[in-house]
């Protein structure tokens, strides 16, 4: 974020996938779920293994960039629980902040409660060890992870790449070695070099000092040098030509200056877009807001997506939603960014900022307590998230059935159980020959389970019978696609009943 203006920070479905009209439209015609293997870029779009063309749609999880070296909130819950809900409110993707300090032997994360069982398996581990958990996780969940380095150290943000205390060197050996320690692991499918450079940061000036640009060519090359599947998430700067902007928000200067590696199709520009919550800029104040923002968003980053230049992913973007001016401008740019439903794949990729509720100036999907969802924030997203990619583990159901028929499956499953309570989610599979246009699960519990609270879902309970109906973004599933949706409910302990799903 701009965080010289942060209070500090506290200790779906394939067929949506549409091809860019004139690229290879073949490859969107059949294939299984989108988003297999290591990706590369074609003209304005992200396209996975198979050529088929993908969008990030996902959130930020911080706090391995802070002086609690590991991700924030498993003080209060199991990390598995989080990426859980993560998917199941439909986000796609989680963008890692992290700072250089991780690297260090005398790192140890702290504030994890490990009591009931929660975050068993991150007892011992290093802030590395606990990253390659939650990317192993990740991955099984069917969710892709972006490393960022946010910090060069844990103490704050640096305008450039490199301060006295961690120079360049340390930058590009660092970003090698996690490059290299993911190599093989698809789950992580690029590095965002550095967050957020700006002044006296430069684009284009020549001075390797203060050429962004260059610096990314740099790093960038030292990335593919160990790891050449990987993508390149480059950043924006302050200022070009005069001009400026937010922090990382400016990238004007890529049609003259374009970043160039020794891999091809591998840049991902990076601009990061904020409200008044955060600072106030000259266009919330122009009398034409909100109809101003287009043109202020093509200028900035924009261009580069509508030109055809390359992948544009919004790496940060969030609010409050505290003031009207907040909501309009989030609005507005959930617009501008494309609703899927009506372009797929051929639009702006997309991780919020943020999930953790103790950003100071945003907050979070989740609200303070860490598990409860501000349904409003995320209701405005609800347009333009995107189907999540093939899962790392198997499969399995019950219920629903195949024939001509639209017909689907269900499964559930518990992700975190402490006694008093427990989160579980449930995976809808259209098991027949034609799309779902909605879909609806229900259970009965033998025990006196109560559910406390659902996301991506409505619900209604009857004792100890259960129906949940979908959301109105995610009940369109095409054959053989998947939709999911979660829960916490208490007491915990119960068993894991049958499910019924009924198709629409």
């Amino acid at each position: 974020m701009f965080r010289s203006l942060r209070r500090a920070l506290c200790a779906a479905a394939a067929a949506l996938l549409l091809p860019l009209a004139g690229v290879q439209a073949a490859h969107a015609a059949a294939a299984p779920a989108a988003g297999a293997g290591y990706w590369h870029t074609s003209g304005r779009q992200i396209l996975d293994a198979s050529g088929q063309p993908v969008r990030i749609a996902g959130i930020n999880w911080f706090g391995f960039e802070t002086a609690n070296y590991v991700v924030h909130g498993l003080w209060s819950r199991d990390y598995k629980s989080m990426i859980d809900q993560m998917k199941s409110l439909g986000y796609n993707t989680i963008r890692l902040p992290y700072s250089d300090d991780i690297f260090k032997s005398t790192t140890v994360p702290n504030s994890i409660d490990f009591s009931g069982g929660k975050n068993a398996d991150l007892a011992g581990l290093n802030s590395l060890g606990v990253m390659d958990r939650i990317v192993s996780y990740a991955g099984q969940d069917g969710l892709k992870v972006i490393l960022d380095r946010h910090r060069p150290d844990s103490a704050g943000q640096s305008a450039l790449w490199y301060t006295s205390a961690v120079p360049e060197s340390t930058w590009i050996a660092n970003l090698k070695a996690l490059a290299s320690r993911y190599a093989g692991k698809d789950t992580v499918i690029g590095i965002d070099l550095h967050n957020e450079p700006h002044d006296p940061a430069c684009w284009g000036c020549g001075d390797q000092a203060t050429d962004w640009r260059l610096a990314a060519q740099r790093a960038g090359n030292a990335v593919l040098s160990v790891n050449p599947a990987l993508l390149v998430f480059v950043e924006g700067v302050q200022s070009f030509n005069g001009v400026s902007g937010w922090w990382g928000g400016n990238l004007m200067g890529v049609g003259q200056y374009p970043v160039q590696l020794d891999v091809p199709n591998r840049v991902v520009y990076s601009a990061h877009d904020y409200a008044t919550s955060v600072a106030q800029q000259s266009w919330f104040s122009d009398p034409t807001f909100p109809a101003n923002m287009p043109g202020v968003w093509d200028k900035y980053w924009g261009y580069i997506f509508k030109q055809n230049i390359a992948p544009v992913w919004v790496g940060e973007f969030g609010t409050t939603l505290q003031s009207t001016v907040d909501q309009k401008w989030l609005a507005a740019l959930v617009s501008y960014l494309r609703p899927t439903a009506t372009y797929g794949a051929d639009a702006f990729h997309w991780t919020f900022w943020s999930w953790n509720p103790n950003s100071g100036d945003t907050g979070g999907i989740l609200k303070d307590d860490w598990a409860t969802v501000d349904t409003v924030k995320d209701g405005y997203l609800a347009s333009i998230k995107a189907p999540g990619f093939p899962a790392g583990g198997g499969g399995g159901g019950g219920g629903g059935g195949g024939g001509t028929t639209a017909a689907c499956s269900a499964v559930y499953s518990v992700s975190s159980d402490w006694g008093s309570g427990f989160n579980a989610d449930v995976k809808v599979t259209n098991t027949g020959t034609t799309a779902l246009t909605s879909w609806k699960v229900t259970w009965t519990w033998s025990g006196s389970q109560q559910v406390t609270n659902m996301w991506n879902a409505s619900y209604t309970q009857s004792g100890g019978t259960v129906t949940a109906v979908n959301a109105a973004h995610n009940g369109a599933v095409p054959v053989g696609g998947s939709a999911s949706f979660g829960f916490g409910g208490a007491p915990g302990g119960g068993a894991v009943p049958s499910l019924s799903c009924t198709a629409g």
